[in-house]
């Protein structure tokens, strides 16, 4: 274990929206009861000034930082949580809440509705980005917490974040994007149909209705495997695998795998089935395209009313959710004169850098927030 891991974690829950209190969805629905799956590291201090809220990214979950019991791994932003790193918990309070519509313990499709006594299936509502901020606010306000010192997420995360920014101005100091933009493009939401329509083929997808019976495997696989191209550059791909061949001298001039790279796909989509509901990804993958933070107006008049600090993190190799997507964030910012930092990294892991540039991100992160400690702690 890392010396400066926050050591072993417990995931909470936090129940809410119970009838006649239901959560008024976007889309017009109500739901509910629904609860929220969470986990906190650090301490909140008396004046509860301290408290930054992490969003995870679109397979992600609460489980941030630390370890489980008997888990062979550490929270998925481990290296940037934890004492001394970028989010400090010598000196923060860090939250991440599992998003509504998930499947690692929040209320999702594969929850049971109180009506029936069956999974929700495709009778769960779409649910938007602005819903599973209404959840998360509702957390925030259970957990007694007036204002966040910051908003921080990668990828769906940094949608959160930048939603959040928007509905509750008055509630965050800062808030941190990385590799994200402020609405899906026409190619971001083709690939996730193609990703979808993988998982709709499979005949064991029944529907949305199988629980119990066999699930969709092969299509949410296959679909795994189309969505993690994406999350990886041209050339972080060349310099892992190249040509090289899966233990053997030639091809074999059949349909059988001979590259790395292709079993390397099949790996990952095969684990993915293990830990993943089918439902929830389809139902996520909408969510994401479904995201329009301008679609009530323009973008520069959207910020309108926000006061927060920003840093918006982008990766020079980031082909899902390129550069220049952030630079047109950053514009609308300064148009509302919001204090904005703006950077580029220069790796060539892709999308996934969020992930993975732990020293990069930390430095600016660190930096970004010992600032604002002079005028929030």
């Amino acid at each position: 274990m890392d010396k400066n891991s926050v050591g072993i974690v417990k995931t909470q829950y936090f129940e809410c929206c119970q009838p006649p209190q239901e959560l008024k969805l976007k889309g017009g629905q109500r739901l509910g009861p629904i609860t929220v799956a969470y986990e906190t590291y650090g301490n909140l201090n008396n004046q509860k000034s301290n408290a930054i809220l992490i969003f995870h990214a679109l397979s992600g979950d609460a489980h941030a930082a630390g370890w489980h019991e008997e888990a062979k791994n550490p929270g998925w932003w481990d290296g940037m949580i934890g004492p001394g790193k970028a989010f400090d918990t010598n000196k923060y309070f860090v939250i991440c809440a599992n998003v509504l519509g998930s499947c690692k313990g929040s209320t999702g499709p594969a929850s049971i509705n109180p009506k029936t006594g069956k999974p929700y299936g495709l009778s769960f509502p779409v649910v938007t980005i602005e819903d599973m901020v209404d959840v998360q606010k509702l957390l925030i306000d259970h957990l007694g917490i007036k204002k966040l010192l910051s908003t921080a997420g990668g990828s769906m995360g940094g949608l959160l974040a930048l939603k959040w920014s928007v509905l509750y101005p008055e509630t965050t100091a800062s808030v941190i994007t990385i590799a994200t933009n402020h609405r899906h493009t026409a190619q971001q939401i083709a690939l996730h149909e193609v990703c979808r329509q993988a998982i709709m083929s499979d005949p064991d997808w029944q529907g949305g209705d199988y629980y119990g019976k066999s699930i969709p495997a092969r299509g949410l696989a296959l679909s795994r495997m189309i969505g993690h191209i994406t999350y990886m550059s041209e050339k972080s791909m060349d310099e892992k695998f190249g040509r090289k061949l899966i233990g053997k001298e030639k091809v074999g001039y059949d349909f059988t795998q001979d590259f790395e790279v292709e079993n390397y796909l099949k790996y990952r989509g095969d684990s993915f089935v293990q830990r993943f509901d089918a439902n929830s990804y389809l139902y996520l993958t909408k969510t994401l395209d479904y995201f329009d933070l301008a679609e009530e107006g323009d973008l520069v008049s959207t910020f309108r009313n926000v006061t927060a600090n920003f840093l918006v993190i982008s990766f020079s190799s980031d082909w899902l959710y390129p550069s220049y997507q952030s630079t047109e964030l950053v514009r609308a910012l300064k148009a509302n004169d919001i204090d904005v930092s703006n950077i580029e990294i220069n790796t060539n892991y892709g999308h996934d850098s969020f992930l993975v540039e732990i020293e990069g991100q930390s430095k600016l992160i660190s930096h970004f927030l010992t600032r604002l400690e002079k005028k929030h702690l």
